[in-house]
């Protein structure tokens, strides 16, 4: 028996299968658009911090990065934000950096998730030769792509700080110096997955519990699902953190 395939037939077969992928890949643009459009947005104290200026600190906009200049700096931090916050929400933290001397880079991430760009710091070092060391600093998914970047750019910082995060690479073996802070009410962090990778970080780690400190103050974007009730204000916590990040930076230019 002569088997002869009917044209029609595989044309139909091959339109159903083309549109069977065409939904698929509908819904899934519709799904991912739909998560990255839900996220935390910064508040009014936030968006205060970003438009006034003052004698010692400079707000400059940059394409994707907002810089706090100080006078005269020689310290550089750039910052990446946590997983579905609105990136202008740390602009409080990174002004207080910047009012402690601290040239500061804060970086918009795609999709408001930096696990979509973790090589985001590329190129940013040297719009600021002034800058004599540089440091990079995260929270929560943004520590864990700071940590990521800082692990195969180790020799381009003298450190990296970890807000309620913490680093799924080596850094062991590395130059690094590393400051972990997290607020002992935080509940979103996965203390089992900070733990296990605690091995992670370099022996002389700096680590900081914020007493009275949740997940969400590190920014200032209201509220943040599963979060810890805090005892201490969002400022509060703010002027904790930039004060332990500027002392850790200190110390370590003191052994230099």
């Amino acid at each position: 028996m002569v088997n002869i395939r009917d044209p029609n037939r595989n044309a139909i077969m091959l339109k159903g299968a083309l549109a069977v992928c065409l939904i698929v890949l509908l819904v899934i643009g519709i799904g991912g658009y739909v998560y990255v459009s839900d996220y935390y947005h910064a508040d009014e104290t936030a968006l205060e911090a970003m438009v006034y200026h003052t004698d010692g600190v400079q707000v400059e906009q940059d394409r994707n990065v907002i810089w706090f200049v100080p006078e005269k700096p020689t310290i550089g931090l750039i910052f990446y934000p946590g997983g579905k916050v609105e990136y202008t929400a740390y602009a409080p933290l990174l002004r207080a950096c910047a009012e402690q001397g601290i040239l500061c880079a804060l970086v918009q991430m795609p999709g408001n998730l930096a696990v979509l760009d973790s090589n985001a710091a590329d190129g940013l070092q040297q719009e600021h030769s002034e800058i004599t060391a540089w440091y990079i600093a995260g929270h929560s998914l943004g520590g864990a792509m700071a940590a990521n970047y800082a692990a195969g750019h180790n020799e381009d910082f003298g450190g990296l700080i970890l807000l309620a995060a913490y680093s799924t690479k080596d850094l062991t073996q590395t130059n690094l110096r590393v400051l972990s802070v997290y607020g002992s009410e935080d509940g979103v962090m996965n203390r089992e997955a900070y733990e296990k990778n605690r091995a992670n970080l370099p022996a002389d780690t700096t680590e900081l519990v914020l007493n009275g400190g949740c997940h969400a103050q590190f920014g200032s974007y209201g509220p943040q699902d599963g979060d810890g009730v805090p005892a201490i204000s969002g400022e509060e916590q703010v002027r904790q953190t930039a004060e332990a990040i500027s002392a850790f930076i200190v110390q370590l230019g003191s052994r230099a």
